[in-house]
C-alpha cells in the first residue's frame, strides 16, 4: 500500500500531501473522491435537490474514468506518456512560490477527456460502451452549465413555479433516484478494480460477494 500523506510546508502554508507522487496514490485520492461524491449526491436526492445531484453525477463519471484510465496502466497496459502527462497535470500544485492564489501563475494542462475515453476504448476494445458514456457526459453537461431544457424540469406544480427549495414529492424524485443507484453500482466496481490494481485478491473476493448480492437484490441475477 502506498505510504500516508506527510504534513509538509508548502508557499502558501501547511498541508497533506504525499510525498512519491506515484499512480497508485494518485488512485486512492480519486477513489476517496468518488466515495465523497456518491454521498454528496444521495445527500442532495434526500433533500430534493436532484437537479444539482445531476451535476454532481457529471462528477461522478469522469472521476471513476479517471480510476479505470490509471487502473489499467496497472492491470492491462503501462504507464503511457498520456498516464504521465495526466498525472503531472494531477499533481501540479494549484498556488505556486508565489504564495497566493492571486499571484499565482500555475496553469493546469487538463488533459481532454476524449483523450482518456478513447484510451480506454482501446483497452476494453468497446467503442459502444465508450459511446455511451459520452452520450451520458452530453446528457448531464446541461446540469453543469444550466441549459434552459433542464432548469425547467424544476418548473412545475400548482400554481407552477420554479422549485428552488428542492423537489421532494414530485415525479422527478422516482426518476433521479433510480438514476442515483447506477452510480452507486459504478462506484462499487470501481472500488474491486482498484483492489486487483493493488494486488488484494481476498479484498476481491469479499468484494465481488457483496457486488453479487447487489445485482441480485437488484434483480439482475436470478
Amino acid at each position: 500500500m502506498p505510504s500516508a500523506p506527510q504534513f509538509v510546508q508548502l508557499s502558501f502554508g501547511f498541508a497533506y500531501r504525499y510525498k512519491d507522487k506515484d499512480i497508485y496514490q494518485a488512485i486512492i485520492q480519486k477513489l476517496a473522491r468518488v466515495q465523497s461524491l456518491v454521498r454528496a449526491a444521495l445527500l442532495l436526492l434526500n433533500h430534493g435537490f436532484v437537479q444539482e445531484q445531476a451535476a454532481l453525477q457529471r462528477a461522478i463519471d469522469e472521476t471513476n474514468e479517471d480510476i479505470d484510465f490509471l487502473v489499467y496502466a496497472v492491470t492491462n497496459d503501462s504507464i503511457t506518456e498520456l498516464h504521465e502527462r495526466f498525472l503531472d497535470a494531477f499533481w501540479e500544485e494549484e498556488i505556486d512560490e508565489s504564495g497566493t492564489m492571486m499571484g499565482s501563475r500555475q496553469k493546469r494542462p487538463m488533459i481532454p477527456r476524449k483523450k482518456i475515453q478513447a484510451y480506454l476504448a482501446r483497452i476494453d476494445g468497446d467503442t459502444t460502451h465508450q459511446e455511451a458514456v459520452r452520450t451520458l457526459s452530453k446528457a448531464y453537461s446541461g446540469y453543469v452549465h444550466g441549459a434552459s431544457p433542464h432548469i425547467m424540469d424544476m418548473y412545475g406544480g400548482n400554481p407552477p413555479h420554479f422549485h428552488t427549495s428542492g423537489m421532494l414529492g414530485t415525479p422527478m424524485m422516482e426518476a433521479h433516484a433510480d438514476d442515483l443507484w447506477n452510480y452507486v453500482y459504478r462506484g462499487f466496481i470501481s472500488h474491486i478494480i482498484v483492489c486487483k490494481a493493488f494486488g488484494k485478491k481476498a479484498h476481491v473476493d469479499i468484494l465481488n460477494e457483496h457486488l453479487y448480492r447487489f445485482e441480485q437484490n437488484a434483480g439482475m441475477r436470478d
